[in-house]
C-alpha cells in the first residue's frame, strides 16, 4: 500500500514538472538552471506541500530502524561518529572505519552495515533501500561544512587513488573527470552548470532530479559522468566511487565548501 501511495504520489509529482517543462519550451530565451529548480522545488511545495526527496527520507528513516535478520537496526552501526550518532556524520565520509577495515563512503557503509550488523546478505539488499538510507542519514548534515581531510593512511591512499582517476583519460572519447570538471569548470555542459572539486562539486548529492523524475545519490551522479561519457560504470560501493568522492570531497574542504540542503533539489 505504502509503495502504491508513493507510486501515486510520485506520478502525480511528474505530471506537475511536466507541466513546468512545457512551460519553460514556450518561453522565448534560455532559462537559468539553477532558476528553473527554484521555480518547479517551489511549484512543488505549493502543490503537494512536500518535495520528492523528502519522501526518501522518510523511507529511509522506516528502513534505519526496521530490525535486520540478527535482530538489530542499523542504531548499531557507526557511521563515523560513533554508534548511532548521526548528525555532521556525512561531512566527514568517505573515511577509514577499522572494523571493516576499509575506507568506505556513506553508501559502501550503510552496505556493510546492513550485513555485519543487520545480518543481511547481499545479495537480499536492495539498492533503492541503501539509497534511501543514504538519504535519511546525509540529512543530518544539511547545510554542514565538509570536514573531509585524509590522514590515515588507507585513506591517503584512497585520495591519491581518486586524484589519478580523476585525471585518466579514458573510453573511445578519451575524456576523464577533468576534461570537463576543471577545463570548464564556471562554464555550461548543455544547459547544466559544471564545477569544480574547488567550486563545491559534490555538495548537492543526494539530490531529486526534477528532469530524471529520480533521487541520484552521490556514487549514483558518478555512475552517471560514467554513462555519458561511454566508459562502463563499476559496480556500487566499489573503491573508484569512493575514491572518487574522497578525492573531491577532500578538494572541497580545502576550499571551505559546505553541503546544500540535504536532499537537495536540482535540475
Amino acid at each position: 500500500m505504502k509503495d502504491k501511495r508513493t507510486r501515486i504520489l510520485f506520478l502525480s509529482l511528474s505530471l506537475a514538472a511536466l507541466g513546468g517543462l512545457l512551460g519553460y519550451t514556450q518561453q522565448p530565451k534560455p532559462l537559468d538552471p539553477f532558476e528553473e529548480a527554484m521555480r518547479q522545488r517551489q511549484m512543488y511545495l505549493e502543490t503537494f506541500g512536500v518535495l520528492p526527496g523528502e519522501l526518501y527520507v522518510e523511507e529511509g528513516k522506516e528502513l534505519f530502524f526496521r530490525k535486520g535478520p540478527s535482530g538489530k537496526t542499523l542504531e548499531e552501526c557507526d557511521f563515523g561518529l560513533g554508534k548511532g550518532k548521526l548528525e555532521g556524520v556525512y561531512a566527514v565520509l568517505p573515511k577509514y572505519f577499522p572494523d571493516s577495515r576499509k575506507v568506505e563512503d556513506l553508501e559502501s557503509r550503510v552496505y556493510t552495515c546492513m550485513q555485519t550488523v543487520q545480518g543481511y546478505k547481499p545479495q537480499a539488499i536492495k539498492r533503492e533501500e541503501v539509497k534511501a538510507i543514504t538519504t535519511y542519514i546525509a540529512s543530518f548534515s544539511s547545510k554542514a561544512k565538509m570536514q573531509v581531510v585524509p590522514k590515515h593512511p588507507q585513506e591517503l591512499a584512497m585520495y591519491n587513488l581518486g586524484r589519478e582517476l580523476w585525471y585518466a583519460r579514458a573510453g573511445a572519447r578519451d575524456m576523464s573527470c577533468a576534461v570537463c570538471h576543471d577545463q570548464y569548470a564556471g562554464q555550461r555542459v548543455r544547459l547544466s552548470p559544471v564545477r569544480s572539486p574547488k567550486q563545491g562539486l559534490g555538495s548537492e548529492w543526494p539530490a531529486y532530479r526534477f528532469e530524471a523524475d529520480k533521487l541520484y545519490t552521490m556514487e549514483d551522479r558518478i555512475a552517471f559522468c560514467y554513462e555519458s561519457i561511454a566508459i562502463p560504470a563499476p559496480a556500487f560501493y566499489s573503491e573508484p566511487y569512493i575514491a572518487l568522492t574522497l578525492y573531491m570531497l577532500a578538494e572541497a574542504t580545502k576550499a571551505g565548501r559546505s553541503f546544500e540542503e540535504l536532499p537537495f533539489f536540482t535540475r
